[in-house]
């Protein structure tokens, strides 16, 4: 199997920053092209691996950053309990850390999320946001499998996650991962093995990933709870908020996305000022796999704003 981190110039780097907890974490990144920082964001369970198709093009007009976040891909996790919506305290960080203006962020489903809520918490920051399936408006964790792990008492999954006995069953969770692999993409066919091996690759060889993976789960089922039943959640504070984001924003759905429906998006840009509206057509919940026309869509929100100012 080709490394993925081989795209990058500089193949895998290291940022150690601070995160909710204070505590000191060493997220992975890879960095390509120069110009405007544009960092890509992916979702709960994935990591950058996940914008492989988008890298490269995006890359010969900006400078793209695509981090793991914390406890993702080859970003380890944390040992301290998790502070609700700690993915905003550290993609903050990661943006201050690695560029001085303002950047533009391209986020997929609760990297989406988190871009949206940095964007209404630090202005300054951000320039543009591209917002790919964004889970802003959910009534639930979206897939059976997830449902499933949140509901598993963690202390067994961090028992489970440190025993490494996952290396024994690698070859039944890229089995799992291959069905639920078809929830997300449109055309199922297109999934394949090299694409299965590495999106399971950090929760076959890392401690800690599924501990992480679970922690944001079981927060995101809180938080949805909370939210349907008219608790304090930090979904609706964002719901709330969304007048305060003021830069150009291109909300981006994909038609098939069986997680998250086509109306969401139409009633985000409703309320979301300043903000396109469009529908990839032939495109699951796992967009960025649709690799030309996401790309496509997305220089062409660049190009256009440009020209207005």
């Amino acid at each position: 199997m080709t490394d993925w981190w081989q795209i990058f110039p500089q193949g895998r780097q290291t940022l150690t920053i601070e995160d909710a907890e204070g505590e000191k974490v060493a997220v992975a990144y890879g960095e390509a092209g120069t110009g405007q920082p544009l960092f890509l964001l992916h979702g709960i369970g994935s990591w950058s691996y996940s914008w492989r198709h988008n890298v490269k093009p995006l890359s010969q007009h900006f400078r793209v950053i695509c981090p793991d976040a914390k406890g993702h891909g080859f970003s380890p996790a944390s040992t301290a309990p998790e502070t609700v919506g700690h993915q905003i305290v550290e993609l903050t960080r990661i943006i201050q850390a690695l560029t001085d203006q303002p950047a533009i962020l391209v986020g997929e489903s609760l990297g989406a999320l988190t871009a949206l809520a940095v964007a209404q918490a630090h202005p300054e920051l951000i320039e543009r946001l591209v917002l790919i399936n964004v889970p802003i408006f959910p009534r639930q964790l979206p897939s059976l499998g997830m449902r499933s792990l949140a509901d598993i008492p963690l202390d067994l999954v961090r028992w489970f996650d440190q025993s490494r006995l996952i290396r024994s069953f690698a070859p039944v969770v890229r089995s799992i991962t291959w069905l639920m692999r078809q929830e997300v993409v449109a055309d199922p066919n297109s999934i394949t093995d090299e694409e299965i091996y590495w999106l399971t690759y950090p929760y076959v060889e890392f401690p800690g990933t599924i501990t992480q993976f679970a922690t944001d789960l079981q927060q995101s089922a809180r938080e949805i709870r909370n939210l349907q039943t008219g608790q304090p959640s930090i979904i609706r504070t964002i719901q709330q908020d969304l007048a305060k984001v003021v830069c150009p924003t291109l909300i981006l759905w994909g038609e098939c996305d069986r997680w998250f429906p086509v109306a969401d998006g139409e009633k985000l840009h409703a309320h979301l000022p300043n903000s396109q509206f469009q529908v990839i057509p032939n495109c699951g919940h796992n967009s960025s796999s649709s690799a030309a026309p996401v790309n496509e869509a997305i220089l062409s929100f660049m190009q256009t704003e440009a020209a207005t100012r």
